[in-house]
């Protein structure tokens, strides 16, 4: 369950109370860990996947009431904002008309005192936030256009540009600062309060960034990018059971042979600041490392892509030397070949199994993840944030597979038909498995996190207040216990 979807009164779940109170709840029911999607900035479309920066943190994130307790914000401003949105849903257009106001309030009231640590975080981060808070200040400037249709002094960082902006626009710069420093400030206050109460985050780092992001922008030379630094073919994944076309994410791809250059510099830097933030990191998709499919910019599916060549072991192998061994899980779902079970094996992370797709006649791997094909190294999973959620699966499944499910599992009935398939997931001897948030509760594909390939209706599930009851935390306890997960 991502952030986003806890309950809040502010329209979207923060690093808040309520964040402190969901690990109160994961503590009650036994749980050990907490995974999450990335934290990185939202741009258009809302995904957590397409961010203006994979360091920074989301401004949405910081809570109102912890700025409130440290006198930048007074309750009155914010307590009788409308946030536009129903309980169980995040309304992203309104957020961003009417919270940064409010930020900007906190950060007129920040920069009248002396913070030490401010000046502090922005040192030790200047590694990436400086070309994070020129990029949000450039953008503002720009009406929110991509850098790619920034004037071409200012598209190519030219240095008397690039002098005059920053010259220019000292406070705005300041204040994209100011929001990366208070979200990190409140990430580790949480992170530290779910440690304690023995409850791990697992964060998620997405395979690419985004091509408006600072981190294009400010590394073009890392990318497949021709002489106006537009790219030359994106990213995506071929045709196959699930869509005819593929998919279709445009983000740039990586010039690998560039990276290895200088020992993938860039990659460790990222990989290790992430598995710094958080206690365990996700890498998705990656059997892109193996091999990744290429398609041609400008496409409008994916079925015209090919395959290339991605670095293989080696970058792993870099990373080790340089940052030693890293709590790291492989998301290895998807078109899987010999190469890619290789590079799994060779890396000795962790690989994913997904208790929905063993059943899905569409997948070619579905044997593998039955659950008596299940082995230890495995992080076991009923369904990710791009699945439906089982009782969504029952109805949007076909028919034949939603059979073989019942007979498998000896399901008597549908209705109750999430908690069995949890439990069979909590039999497998998986070290580690996840389940939906929103499987707890057997809800329907109303409260789907993604469908992939799809814009304007993703990202905004949220839990409803009082959802996380002690009657839930209890059941879920029994069966930890009862399938000796407790502890682990």
């Amino acid at each position: 369950m991502h952030l986003s979807s806890l309950p809040a009164p502010y329209g979207i779940g923060t690093m808040g109370q309520c964040a402190k109170d969901f690990v109160d709840f994961l503590k009650k029911a036994g749980q050990s860990y907490w995974q999450i999607l990335p934290v990185c900035p939202t741009s258009y479309g809302d995904s957590p996947y397409q961010s203006f920066s994979t360091f920074a943190g989301n401004p949405y994130f910081i809570d109102l009431d912890m700025l409130k307790d440290e006198g930048l914000l007074e309750i009155s401003e914010y307590k009788d904002i409308d946030w536009e949105s129903v309980p169980y849903k995040v309304n992203y257009g309104a957020l961003h008309e009417k919270r940064y106001p409010l930020l900007k309030i906190a950060y007129h009231r920040f920069i009248k005192k002396e913070d030490k640590d401010f000046d502090t975080f922005c040192e030790e981060q200047s590694f990436w936030l400086n070309d994070y808070s020129v990029f949000m200040t450039i953008k503002g400037l720009n009406d929110g256009v991509s850098w790619i249709q920034w004037p071409e002094a200012l598209k190519r960082r030219e240095k008397e540009a690039m002098d005059a902006v920053i010259a220019e626009n000292k406070e705005e710069i300041g204040f994209w600062k100011f929001l990366q420093y208070y979200f990190f400030k409140q990430w580790k206050e949480l992170r530290a309060y779910a440690n304690e109460n023995g409850v791990s985050i697992i964060g998620d780092l997405p395979i690419y960034v985004a091509l408006d992001s600072a981190d294009v922008w400010a590394n073009p030379q890392m990318f497949q990018l021709d002489e106006n630094l537009e790219p030359t073919f994106v990213a995506g994944c071929p045709p196959d059971g699930f869509s005819a076309t593929g998919q279709l994410w445009g983000n740039p791809l990586f010039r690998w042979d560039k990276m290895e250059e200088d020992n993938f510099s860039w990659w460790i830097k990222r990989i290790t600041y992430a598995c710094n933030t958080y206690n365990m990191l996700r890498l998705d998709h990656f059997r892109g490392f193996e091999a990744y499919y290429a398609i041609p910019y400008g496409d409008e599916d994916a079925s015209g892509g090919h395959w290339e060549q991605g670095p293989g072991i080696k970058l792993f192998e870099a990373l080790e030397q340089s940052a030693g061994r890293q709590n790291i899980i492989a998301e290895d779902l998807g078109f899987l070949t010999e190469p890619v079970k290789e590079l799994l094996a060779k890396s000795g992370f962790p690989g994913m199994k997904v208790l929905e797709l063993a059943f899905d006649s569409r997948d070619d791997n579905s044997v593998e993840y039955l659950p008596h094909n299940i082995t230890n190294n495995y992080v076991a999973y009923v369904g990710t944030h791009d699945n439906d959620t089982i009782q969504g699966w029952f109805t949007s499944a076909a028919p034949e597979d939603v059979r073989y499910a019942q007979e498998y599992l000896s399901m008597p009935s549908l209705m109750q038909g999430h908690w069995h398939i949890m439990k069979a997931l909590w039999a497998t001897v998986a070290d580690l498995t996840i389940v939906q948030a929103q499987d707890l509760f057997g809800l329907g594909s109303e409260s789907r996190m993604n469908i992939p390939s799809t814009l304007g209706t993703n990202w905004c599930w949220r839990a409803v207040e009082g959802s996380f009851d002690d009657a839930l935390a209890m059941r879920l306890m029994h069966f930890m216990e009862l399938y000796k997960r407790t502890g682990k």
